[in-house]
């Protein structure tokens, strides 16, 4: 079935701090608030567009969800239940901080039939998270990913990659630290230094460099590779593009790319297939066979992969688009033909990586 989601953001409502990185009006493309009846309008100009065998979901992004008044949380949650009972939405997602969940918040969002939470954690590192200004410390991530869990709530986690005193080291910690408290979803951003932020105070004193592109890359492949292997599913990688997020409007420096998740799934393939190259000595020419989805992470952004092929090796990377599964790659070389799944890829790669 497909899946689609109905965003609603509330902007920058119920933060009890102004992180070091956020300006939630450049982020969300939002700076009003947002009342039950636009809630309502919004919804209903999105169900006119859906498919009725959709799986749809209504999800309150932006600010801390759960810090807001109660009265205006209910509001909005009661819109969405109504969908919710007839029928016409499937599920309820909100994002908040670590430290805006308890029993009794649950307890409430239960009956509204609330059914994903995704936490704003960031880093599980303790002096990025002050560094960052952040206001909650790693063991208040740990109570109420457990709480979340046991209210029977989805949950999800949100981290960044390259934050004030971050690394390479801090980032895969972060990762291992997230699977073991077994998220149903991640979501990974590159930081971004936003125009009017802390962030960007920090920059212009020289107190705080960006990861650039390539480093970020480099890390955030790792990270899919944690998660994919612990079947945890990574639903966004990168910020949405928007008029405002874009170098040169409202990000003024970072690494930015518009489509940063297929720069680094392409990398991972690029990966494995050097080591396929180097494994069995292949030379000549280098035939990947793939679902028509994958070929453009094959061939790399602006023929980069086979760019790389020809460079390294004097090997022809060639693609054929073929009837396959979306996660299997058949792969063709003077040593002879194989059949290869995502899966033994990442398991690959783990090695790889030295992870």
């Amino acid at each position: 079935m497909k899946k689609r989601i109905i965003p609603i953001f509330v902007p920058h409502r119920g933060c009890p701090h102004d992180c070091i990185f956020c300006n939630q009006k450049k982020i969300t493309g939002v700076s009003t608030e947002v009342t039950a009846q636009d809630a309502r309008n919004i919804i209903e100009e999105c169900l006119e567009t859906i498919d009725k065998d959709t799986n749809v979901e209504i999800a309150f992004f932006g600010g801390s969800f759960t810090a807001i008044e109660e009265e205006c949380q209910n509001e909005l949650l009661a819109v969405a239940k109504e969908y919710v009972d007839k029928r016409l939405v499937h599920e309820i997602r909100m994002s908040t901080r670590p430290d805006c969940i308890s029993d009794s918040i649950l307890e409430r969002l239960k009956k509204y039939d609330a059914s994903i939470i995704e936490l704003g954690v960031q880093s599980m590192d303790a002096k990025v998270l002050i560094d960052s200004v952040r206001g909650h410390d790693i063991e208040s991530v740990i109570k109420s990913a457990k709480l979340i869990k046991e209210h029977d709530i989805k949950l999800g986690l949100q981290m960044m990659v390259g934050l004030p005193s971050d690394t390479e080291e801090k980032c895969i910690e972060t990762a291992r630290k997230f699977i073991s408290l077994n998220p149903d979803c991640v979501r990974i951003y590159p930081t971004l230094v936003v125009k009017d932020t802390g962030l960007e105070m920090l920059l212009e004193r020289g107190e705080y460099t960006p990861f650039s592109l390539e480093q970020c890359i480099n890390i955030v492949k790792k990270l899919l590779v944690l998660f994919y292997i612990n079947n945890i599913n990574v639903i966004r990688v990168g910020l949405q593009a928007t008029d405002d997020i874009q170098l040169g409007k409202g990000v003024v420096a970072g690494p930015y790319h518009p489509a940063f998740r297929e720069l680094v799934e392409s990398e991972m393939i690029k990966d494995y297939l050097d080591y396929i190259v180097k494994e069995n000595e292949i030379s000549g020419e280098l035939i990947v066979n793939s679902n028509n989805k994958n070929i453009s992470k094959i061939v790399g952004n602006k023929r980069s992969n086979k760019i790389y092929m020809k460079q390294k090796y004097n090997i022809n990377l060639k693609t054929m688009p073929k009837d396959l599964p979306i996660d299997e790659l058949s792969i063709v070389s003077s040593k002879g033909e194989f059949t290869v799944n995502m899966n033994e890829i990442y398991n690959k790669l783990l090695n790889i990586y030295n992870l």
